[in-house]
Formats: C-alpha cells, sequence, structure tokens
C-alpha cells in the first residue's frame, strides 16, 4: 500500500505492462491451437500469410509494392523477424513486387519459385537478395508436399496435418514455354478436414488440365479465384470439381482492371459459392482447428 502512494506512476506502468503481456500471451497461445490463413489487402495484387499451430509461417507472393509490410504488421506480432517460407508463384509485379522488402526485413528459410524469369528490375531484386543472404531456393513440381508442422522440405506423403501440395507446375508442362501466369504454382493448403487451393493467376486452360488430371482431389473448402476474379480464370469447371464454400478475390477496389469480372460473380451465384473480396472487407483471416472453419 505504501508503494503506491509513493510510486504512483511505476505501479500504473507495472500495471500496463502486466496487461500487454496478458494480451499478447492470448494472441500467442490463440495462434498456437489453430491455423491462420490470411488474405492480405495489398491492393491489385496478391499476398497471402499462413502460420500454423506449431508456428511455421508462409508468405505466398508479397503484392506490387511495400503496403505487404504494412499488412503483414496486423497478423504477425511486432517482435516477429522470420519467415519459414516465401513463395513467389510468378514473376509478375502484382505478386513480386513486395517481395525484395520482405527479403530485407525478415530472416527467410526458404524460397519456392516455378521456375519462369522476368527481366523485370523487381524480379532481379529479388533474386540478387537470395543470392546475397544465401536463401534456400528450390523450383515447385507437382507432387511435392512441405511440411508446416516440423522441418519445411519437400518430400513424399507427410505424416503431419498441416502441409502445402504442389498441384502446379508439373513436370509434363515445359515451365519455360509458359507465359507467366500460366506459369503459376498452384498450391493445396491441408489442414486436416479443412483445405484451400491457392491459385495464383493461373488460366482457364491451366484449371483444366487440373481437373483432368487430379480430378476430386481439387475439392477444398476455400478457393482463391485466379487472376484477381478475371474472367481469364474462374471456369464452371473448377468451380464444379473444387465446390468451395468460399470464394477469395484478392483486389483493388475500383481497379482499372474491372476485377472481379462479371462473368465470374455470376458464376459464384449460380453454384451457390460466398465471394469475399479484399477490396471491400480488407484483410480476410481464416481460423482452422482442422475440422472447422471460422472466418475471423
Amino acid at each position: 500500500m505504501n508503494l503506491i502512494k509513493k510510486h504512483p506512476r511505476l505501479c500504473i506502468i507495472i500495471l500496463l505492462v502486466f496487461v500487454v503481456g496478458l494480451i499478447w500471451y492470448a494472441i500467442f497461445r490463440e495462434n498456437r491451437d489453430f491455423l491462420t490463413v490470411a488474405f492480405l489487402d495489398v491492393g491489385q495484387g496478391d499476398a497471402i500469410f499462413i502460420e500454423s499451430p506449431d508456428g511455421k509461417q508462409v508468405l505466398i507472393d508479397g503484392g506490387k509494392n511495400q503496403q505487404v509490410l504494412r499488412q503483414l504488421s496486423k497478423v504477425m506480432p511486432f517482435y516477429d523477424r522470420s519467415i519459414d517460407l516465401v513463395v513467389m508463384t510468378h514473376p509478375d509485379a502484382d505478386h513480386v513486387g513486395g517481395l525484395p522488402a520482405i527479403l530485407e526485413s525478415f530472416d527467410v528459410g526458404l524460397v519456392l519459385e516455378p521456375g519462369v524469369s522476368s527481366d523485370s528490375g523487381v524480379y532481379e531484386q529479388f533474386q540478387s537478395l537470395i543470392q546475397e543472404k544465401q536463401i534456400q531456393k528450390i523450383l515447385a513440381q507437382q507432387g511435392q508436399k512441405i511440411s508446416l508442422c516440423n522441418d519445411l522440405e519437400p518430400r513424399g506423403p507427410s505424416r503431419c496435418d498441416v502441409w502445402l501440395e504442389v498441384l502446379f507446375p508439373t513436370t509434363g508442362i515445359g515451365v519455360n514455354e509458359l507465359e507467366s501466369n500460366s506459369a503459376s504454382i498452384i498450391l493445396k493448403l491441408i489442414h486436416g478436414e479443412n483445405s484451400f487451393l491457392l491459385s495464383g493467376d493461373s488460366p482457364k486452360s491451366i484449371e483444366k488440365y487440373l481437373v483432368e488430371s487430379l480430378g476430386k482431389h481439387l475439392d477444398v473448402d476455400v478457393l482463391k479465384l485466379g487472376h484477381h476474379g478475371s474472367k481469364t480464370s474462374t471456369s464452371d469447371l473448377l468451380l464444379g470439381f473444387t465446390s468451395p464454400d468460399f470464394a477469395i478475390v484478392s483486389a483493388e477496389k475500383d481497379n482499372r482492371y474491372g476485377h472481379p469480372h462479371k462473368e465470374v460473380t455470376d458464376l459464384l451465384e449460380q453454384f451457390e459459392i460466398e465471394m469475399l473480396g479484399t477490396y471491400n472487407l480488407g484483410n480476410i483471416v481464416f481460423k482452422s482447428d482442422g475440422q472447422s472453419l471460422k472466418i475471423k
């Protein structure tokens, strides 16, 4: 009691530190109990942050500029300066543009990319930083499974209940012969009974190839629409096989491309799929316990 009277300000500071500690502890515990998948609002571009219950973190694409850093600060603790895996689905500016800032700001363990290159300055900067920081780089190939519970290494079937599976590119198609969007890495994220299909900017021709080669394996709860909701992606064939509950559009509000296109929104309505857009909702965050999904 005497301490409070003599040092009221000190006591207030101690109390505030204690409260802040409890808040961060609660956040830390919640993140460890769930898989977090956040579709970040980076304007006209893609950026997806994933954190597994074991704390493994993945960033898929980085939008077109450093806005990705601001959005990441909303889903990562301020003291966390590492990311286990960065995926560049393809080298277009609205996907790779923010990745050099990521490599400069975070300790990155591994980079996954499709093997198609670009002569743009931002792509060359990204590659230069990979070399400078001696970050391990691997090329994506259909069938790779990357565990988000233990070691982040592509290998055979994983015993872990959280993993990323590469669905495209495949050795049957020469990536260097494809244009950038068609070469996009396509990933399936699986956590128990919950799953996500993350398709970069893949066009309908690649969707058709996936349906013909993988069929029912494409069934997911959440589909990230290809090419920001452009009519060049998201065929009725793909929607029929993926049968998602939610479709995500990563695009800028009132963008000059008109994304999402009416053809796509009409198709989603026909299939009774709920569409969620970063352009009107901001960051879209899913939590999975392996059995059910909730939107935070």
